[in-house]
């Protein structure tokens, strides 16, 4: 089971909204609203880190039906499972070796995600949540003092370390990084 996708919309150092996409550009927009300036704002994506851009034209009716996914699509296909077609560029020997496993090529590679799903969990989580924490760093934090040194104690999963790099960062910057690293370094929730 995956955790729901949460997004965090800062103004400068200050956290303005954290929680579900339409809740965040719910509040993104009401700031933007009262005069803020809209190069202010920056809103990430939780679990990656990613920086995403939204157009806060018009009404917040407006904003959540360019941002918000379509409604999933009836048809051809499996979509109560999930199921989304994609291109996949093997060589030669690997279709062969994936022709031969049993119940078909599909099932012979859901099988391998599987298994290399289950080898390490907790490295898997811990490795994107840093990678996440960095990504958000450069973007809202590159220019702070210690940043290299913070960056590279996270990296080395040098948390005391960190924490004391970051101590004198505004303190909604340093409460997103720990959340982001709490969450990481949990235990995972049961698939």
């Amino acid at each position: 089971m995956e955790l729901p996708h949460t997004y965090s919309a800062f103004s400068g150092d200050r956290l303005i909204a954290f929680g579900p996409l339409a809740d965040t550009l719910s509040a993104a927009k009401a700031l933007l609203d009262t005069n803020e300036d809209p190069s202010l704002l920056l809103i990430f994506e939780d679990r990656t880190g990613r920086q995403v851009d939204f157009d806060f034209t018009g009404t917040l009716s407006e904003v959540l039906a360019r941002a918000l996914p379509p409604p999933e699509r009836t048809g051809p296909g499996r979509p109560k499972l999930g199921v989304v077609s994609r291109e996949v560029s093997l060589l030669p020997r690997h279709w062969e070796w994936l022709e031969d496993q049993p119940q078909g090529i599909s099932a012979g590679l859901r099988r391998l995600v599987d298994e290399a799903r289950k080898r390490d969990p907790g490295e898997h989580r811990a490795r994107k949540g840093r990678e996440a924490m960095s990504k958000f760093m450069t973007a809202i934090a590159g220019n702070r003092p210690n940043y290299e040194e913070a960056t590279r104690a996270l990296f080395a999963a040098d948390h005391a370390r960190f924490d004391e790099l970051i101590a004198d960062w505004p303190e909604d910057i340093r409460a997103h990084l720990q959340r982001v690293l709490d969450e990481s370094l949990a235990p995972a929730p049961e698939d």
